[in-house]
């Protein structure tokens, strides 16, 4: 648990969260592999109380739910899913079936997804609603453009992902949720995000949760960095007090790398 104070002096205990989004990479063989060795390095290395989750793309997701039943810190999550229950819906997944073969988290409104398949964020309240349902925890991603960034508009435009998509949940359902803030101009951009342009961001959407949800609330939420966390520059990233962990990339498919980044707490 990531142990802070706040002002009434109660200790606010946050999970300490590493998710790797492996996105559209590694075949069956490749993944089963990585996982293996994100399990084993975790077990003999990692010894603070650190969540690690690995989303793997939908054809791995049984084999490394069972990968990751060899240790109490790793657990599986999908990186999408359907706002559908079931039916006639060609390719899409539902949270049942993700919940079915052992996974515990989905990923839900990553930047690509927005931007290469128009989801909305009324398509994706649906989806938290049935992932809160089916017992699964929303990795719900939030993030703004370029554009949007060098607008000064920045904060309102995050906030208002997290008013449509989130805003209608109740206080013990929002607690059910991990957010993920991604930089997306700093993603690809030749731009770089300070470790300090992240806690004033994350400083932000948690001020505007209590301003929903009351302060004790707000305080309870893990919010991800979802900005090209690596090893070597995680550690300052984790060090700001609303920084809860990341959801890492890249570095995510090199289990050396992403098991580093989790010890860098």
């Amino acid at each position: 648990m990531n142990y802070l104070w706040a002002k009434h002096d109660k200790p606010i205990m946050r999970k300490k969260i590493v998710a790797g989004n492996w996105k559209m990479n590694k075949n069956f063989s490749e993944g089963l592999t990585l996982a293996s060795e994100v399990v084993n390095i975790v077990n003999d290395e990692l010894n603070d109380d650190v969540t690690v989750i690995m989303c793997s793309p939908f054809i791995h997701l049984a084999q490394v739910a069972k990968n990751a039943e060899e240790s109490d810190k790793v657990f599986v999550g999908a990186q999408n899913m359907s706002e559908h229950t079931s039916g006639a819906y060609t390719g899409d997944i539902s949270a049942e079936m993700i919940k079915s073969v052992g996974a515990e988290y989905v990923i839900l409104g990553h930047s690509e997804r927005r931007e290469y398949h128009n989801e909305t964020n009324e398509q994706l309240a649906k989806r938290v609603d049935l992932a809160l349902e089916m017992g699964l925890t929303p990795i719900f991603c939030c993030g703004e453009s370029l554009e949007i960034r060098e607008s000064g508009k920045e904060v309102s435009y995050v906030c208002n992902q997290l008013t449509e998509s989130l805003f209608h949940l109740t206080e013990d359902e929002i607690q059910k949720v991990v957010i993920a803030y991604e930089p997306i101009w700093a993603i690809g951009t030749g731009k770089t995000a300070s470790s300090q342009q992240a806690q004033d961001m994350h400083k932000a959407l948690r001020d505007f949760l209590a301003g929903q949800f009351g302060q004790e609330v707000a305080d309870e939420i893990s919010i991800l960095y979802g900005g090209s966390a690596k090893p070597d520059n995680a550690k300052e990233l984790f060090s700001q007090p609303d920084v809860d962990g990341g959801l890492i990339g890249g570095a995510s498919l090199k289990a050396r790398d992403f098991v580093e980044i989790a010890k860098s707490f």
